[in-house]
């Protein structure tokens, strides 16, 4: 099976790599074409603009930081829109907002091609190893089609769809599935960060805490993987701030639409946003802890 693969940041390599390891044929884009040269290394292609990429292949996959992105890819010049056809399938495994979506998906449909929605869940290490959490919206006969190449990057699939699309069933449901799981995953790191400074700040080793935490029922691999290079102010990007507090303000645009309050989430949005305004937005999410920590200890 030959896939095309636009955008090339931390997740879209990773995942690009995978499809390449176990032997499909992969041509890449990314805006900086640089970024292409070490899939090249591996046996991809590059394409130099997406819709050179959508002309070579079935399916293309993008994977790109933020909607403005995942807009312009689709409608610029040079873009999506000007080669997807019958008979050409376009996956948007960026997350978004469902507007940002839906209009993708008009485009794509439009131009006679078919469209899949697969947002995933995870970082950097779940992305090399396949193991990213995909949650698909669409057209099922493509979901059929996709599965081998989920099946490569994605731990497990959930088929129930999200709240930026039509479901699976091809009903107009619409469920905020990612968006539960990224704000949430937002919250946590609010928290721990808050379980962390008040630990030391009483005078306890927070190393103590780590300890506790991995031996009860609040251990979770996040906590585990994060929670030492927190303590060391070490924050190597697997999953950049910025595009935390992109999915945080996402959700809470969705908390609006639908008047559910969320207060909780709109504070640690605010912890996120202090991060970025420290000049954190390109280190891990989990540099929110230096937002939270205060001038006392930076």
């Amino acid at each position: 099976m030959e896939v095309g693969f636009l955008g090339l940041g931390i997740m879209g390599k990773a995942m690009a790599m995978n499809l390449l390891r176990n032997g499909f044929k992969v041509t890449v884009w990314n805006r900086t074409l640089s970024k292409c040269d070490e899939l090249v290394e591996h046996g991809a292609a590059v394409g130099k603009t997406p819709a050179a990429v959508v002309n070579k292949c079935k399916y293309t996959i993008a994977m790109l930081s933020d909607p403005s992105a995942a807009i312009s890819v689709v409608f610029d010049k040079d873009g999506v829109l000007e080669e997807i056809c019958n008979g050409k399938s376009y996956i948007d495994m960026s997350t978004v907002d469902a507007d940002t979506s839906i209009k993708i998906s008009e485009g794509i449909i439009s131009k006679g091609g078919r469209f899949l929605e697969g947002p995933v869940s995870g970082s950097k290490k779940p992305a090399e190893d396949g193991q990213l959490i995909i949650l698909a919206g669409g057209e099922k006969g493509l979901y059929d089609e996709a599965i081998p190449i989920f099946d490569v990057l994605g731990r497990s699939l959930s088929t129930w769809g999200r709240s930026s699309i039509i479901c699976l069933s091809d009903d107009s449901d619409h469920w905020p599935s990612l968006d539960a799981c990224e704000f949430l995953k937002g919250l946590m790191m609010n928290a721990f960060s808050e379980g962390l400074e008040l630990t030391e700040s009483s005078g306890l080793d927070p190393l103590t805490l780590l300890d506790v935490l991995d031996l009860g029922a609040m251990a979770n691999p996040m906590f585990k993987m994060k929670g030492p290079s927190m303590l060391q102010s070490k924050y190597p990007p697997a999953f950049p701030l910025k595009h935390q507090q992109k999915d945080m303000r996402l959700a809470l645009a969705l908390g609006d639409e639908n008047a559910v309050s969320m207060p909780v989430a709109a504070a640690a949005n605010e912890a996120f946003k202090k991060a970025r305004s420290m000049g954190l937005g390109d280190q891990d999410f989990s540099a929110v802890h230096e937002a939270i920590k205060g001038p006392k200890h930076s």
